[in-house]
């Protein structure tokens, strides 16, 4: 007899079917798993057998060969203990093939038969329903995530002696057709801050967050040491519009295939802050997993002093920049993740920090100066959308106490929404940004009058302006004219745009 369970591993952004076959003959007792299993899948032998025990279920005296198909496919991870389980179980006649006919199953097993999370629960199901499979059973902590995924009857289990008993009809697993497992979840978190109205003064740097935000812009702000740059973006955070139901589903898919969250829903749009000793395989991703720039998709990825990056990690982000996607290429496997973030840089004007600062005296060489500055490439450059400098805030005007908390935050929250809103309205759908049109979409879709044509024509001529700053130029402004509710681009919201374009 030959028993055939189905399951699936994650893959990438995705998922593959695994045929998990058992088979069962006389000879010495002895267990074997074949099918490009690693050392994990290997263990499960031994987790296994005493899951089966501890449970009740008797262990089969006699050799056992378990197949994992398709056998080119390199299977790793905990998430074929439960089928394997299983395959046993129908092997050895407690289960009939009635029991799991047509059904996917998927868990890691603990030595009492107890199910634990498994990492890319919402790659599994979507693949499994694509599949065309109607019924899947999943450890229960896993059950949250899953449920983003519908039309598809999931079940929650805790143990395999549940199990058992849900498939024998003795029990009723959760599943998330009946249960209220949602309703019963906190679906908003409270934002603590920091807020507009803490930062005092910065009102250029406050205009340049608000149009940044509003239109999913690169920023780099430039300036001395305690000018407010980090709290400056730690602030955007908070004006970042709520995610749509797709956003959340798809941020959850990532943070689950990085094992950063297998039991909860991502709600927030994330702000993802790596430091600068961060490696290239870190920041973009490799074989383990999504990077820093997957799992700041749909929200900011936060670099504080870019500068002090290794060149070859910055180097790594144009492709990302401009795609909004990641491809990572191995000798095995090509797999892409998203990456459409909105990068937010910091930097000093010089190694010290204090070059131009009219109270302390800068120190750096030329040299110094030069080589600092050089670690932020002109085609890494050429696709950041706004660049400002700020300068440091009067210490006396520091002193000023806020009496009116979050208004001025809530007013441009407020405005940012009117602005995004537009853009849904003149692009169909939601997150389409202006900032992520390209440059064919600018032409068709964005207008400039007349005066706005000439004053772009000049600015172009004057400040040397290549292809990709040019069209920059155009989305900014058009995020300037959204957020005053104008349909066309003048030549104010051209010139203030083009304030932003400056090095």
């Amino acid at each position: 007899m030959i028993a055939k369970i189905h399951s699936m591993i994650p893959c990438g952004f995705d998922a593959r079917l695994v045929e998990v076959e058992g088979d069962m003959n006389r000879g010495l007792p002895t267990f074997n798993i074949v099918g490009m299993a690693n050392k994990t899948i290997n263990e499960a032998k031994e987790r296994v057998r005493s899951a089966l025990v501890n449970s009740g279920f008797s262990f089969p005296d006699k050799k056992v060969t378990i197949n994992l198909a398709p056998a080119e496919l390199q299977k790793d991870g905990a998430y074929l203990d439960l089928p394997i389980a299983l395959s046993i179980l129908l092997l050895s006649g407690q289960i009939i093939n009635q029991d799991v006919s047509d059904k996917v199953f998927v868990g890691e097993l603990s030595l009492n038969g107890e199910l634990r999370p498994v990492k890319g629960i919402i790659n599994i199901v979507e693949t499994a329903k694509k599949a065309g499979f109607k019924e899947i059973y999943i450890p229960h902590k896993n059950l949250l995530q899953a449920s983003l995924v519908s039309n598809v009857s999931i079940y929650g289990v805790q143990s395999i002696q549940e199990l058992y008993l849900a498939l024998k009809g003795q029990t009723e697993l959760n599943n998330t057709a009946n249960s209220d497992i949602l309703n019963s979840e906190k679906h908003n978190e409270d934002q603590n801050g920091p807020f507009l109205d803490y930062i005092l003064g910065q009102q250029l740097a406050k205009r340049a967050i608000e149009i940044a935000i509003a239109g999913h812009h690169n920023l780099l702000i430039s300036g001395p040491p305690g000018a407010g740059k980090t709290l400056l973006a730690k602030t955007a955070a908070n004006l970042l519009p709520d995610l749509t139901a797709d956003e959340m589903i798809t941020i959850t898919k990532i943070y689950s295939i990085a094992g950063l969250s297998n039991d909860d829903i991502i709600r927030r749009r994330p702000y993802r802050a790596p430091h600068h000793t961060a490696s290239a395989t870190s920041l973009i991703g490799g074989a383990s997993g999504p990077g820093e720039i997957s799992l700041a998709h749909k929200g900011i990825l936060f670099l504080d002093e870019i500068p002090e990056f290794p060149r070859s990690v910055l180097e790594a982000l144009r492709q990302p920049l401009e795609d909004k996607v990641i491809t990572i290429s191995r000798a095995n496997q090509k797999t892409t993740y998203p990456a459409d973030f909105m990068m937010i840089a910091t930097m000093n004007p010089c190694p010290c920090g204090y070059l131009g600062d009219p109270t302390h005296e800068c120190k750096c060489s030329e040299a110094q100066i030069q080589n600092y500055n050089k670690k932020l490439s002109g085609p890494l450059f050429d696709r950041i959308d706004m660049n400002l400098t700020v300068e440091r805030v009067d210490n006396q005007a520091l002193r000023k106490v806020i009496k009116n908390k979050n208004t001025e935050h809530n007013v441009v929250k407020n405005t940012i929404t009117g602005a995004i809103l537009r853009q849904k309205a003149r692009y169909g759908r939601d997150g389409v940004y202006n900032g992520s049109l390209s440059s064919f979409q600018v032409s068709q879709l964005l207008k400039l009058d007349s005066g706005a044509e000439t004053l772009l024509a000049n600015a172009s001529e004057k400040l040397n302006l290549s292809a990709r700053a040019y069209f920059k130029t155009i989305k900014v402004a058009q995020t300037i004219a959204d957020l005053e509710c104008s349909d066309t681009i003048s030549p104010k919201h051209l010139a203030e745009a083009l304030t932003y374009r400056k090095r």
